[in-house]
């Protein structure tokens, strides 16, 4: 899956970073190039099922129920409602539909039974299933897999070591654990990270290693930028530099050439420009609707003319074969 014949090490990952950006960006290019049609982006849609009232403590979530934010604690949707937001996705040109719930862990109980029936509801719709319910038990990605899911998203974050500065509710070794979990189930892996919550290119450079370290790297990469909610911890934090995306973007796809890079969160707050220079630093994919979970996201009018002034196309569903 790497460029290189071995897996990187930690001081290979940090000499990818440093390049010097434009012969980074050159570099990341040509890698994109070998692996994918540079023309073709993955359209997702992600869909907050079950919103707020979430029992961890992450800095930068606004869901978490002891952070005073805007965002108001709801019960899981029903399934039809799921299903017409996914019919309406697909018709916008989404091929990946993924569903989020505010839960810090799985339980098998109905609200379980009735997510793996939204799953099937996804799939008979032609689209890719995705979720992210926090931590899952081997079972229960199993149960998943059955219904059809083709991906599990459970980012890292941050490093190990920037990571209780973060969050204290759940360790790293928990996040790594569903990791596993889902794929022994055969379930793609969908996991990245957060820029601008403070971490040092350090912690950057130690994300993406841990990444490519993986038994398999993800499928799919999302790189956020942190979007500041008013309540949460992270509140005061500045906007995060475009060059630190473009360099994380860049490193992630020099080090996962065949992996799908998300350009995920803050998009909202990039130009064009800025959105143009993750494409061309090898991001293929990102999030399209009005939000991500709760957070703003540019509008489908938007991203049409974006995709139109690069010659972007959405790429069509991937079916999966077993």
């Amino acid at each position: 899956m790497n460029e290189m014949s071995t897996r990187p090490t930690l001081e290979d990952v940090a000499a990818i970073y440093r390049t010097p950006a434009l012969d980074l960006i050159f570099r990341a290019a040509k890698v994109h190039r070998a692996h994918h049609d540079p023309s073709s982006v993955q359209v997702c849609v992600l869909q907050s099922i079950k919103t707020g009232g979430c029992p961890e403590d992450c800095g930068y979530c606004p869901q978490a129920a002891r952070y005073h934010t805007a965002v108001e604690a709801e019960p899981l949707m029903d399934v039809g409602a799921v299903l017409d937001a996914a019919r309406s996705a697909r018709d916008s040109g989404a091929s990946r539909f993924c569903m989020g719930a505010a839960w810090r862990e799985v339980k098998d109980n109905r609200q379980f039974d009735r997510v793996l029936e939204m799953i099937r509801g996804v799939k008979d719709l032609g689209l890719e299933a995705c979720c992210t319910l926090g931590m899952v038990t081997e079972d229960q990605a199993r149960r998943m897999k059955e219904a059809g899911l083709d991906a599990y998203n459970h980012n890292l974050d941050t490093s190990e070591e920037y990571y209780d500065r973060i969050i204290q509710t759940r360790t790293y070794r928990d996040r790594l654990d569903t990791l596993a979990n889902v794929r022994k189930a055969g379930i793609t892996v969908c996991c990245g990270g957060i820029v601008g919550m403070g971490e040092s290119d350090d912690d950057r450079i130690a994300l993406l290693h841990t990444l490519a370290s993986l038994p398999e790297p993800p499928e799919s990469v999302p790189i956020n930028a942190l979007v500041a909610v008013e309540g949460t911890p992270l509140a005061e934090r500045p906007n995060v530099s475009i060059w630190d995306m473009v360099r994380t973007i860049a490193t992630a796809r020099i080090l996962m050439p065949t992996s799908m890079v998300r350009l995920s969160a803050g998009r909202l707050g990039m130009t064009e420009s800025d959105q143009a220079l993750c494409f061309l630093a090898g991001a293929n994919s990102i999030f399209a609707g009005d939000k991500l979970l709760t957070t703003p996201n540019p509008g489908p009018d938007r991203d049409q003319i974006l995709f139109d002034n690069l010659g972007l196309t959405p790429r069509a569903a991937v079916v999966a074969v077993e």
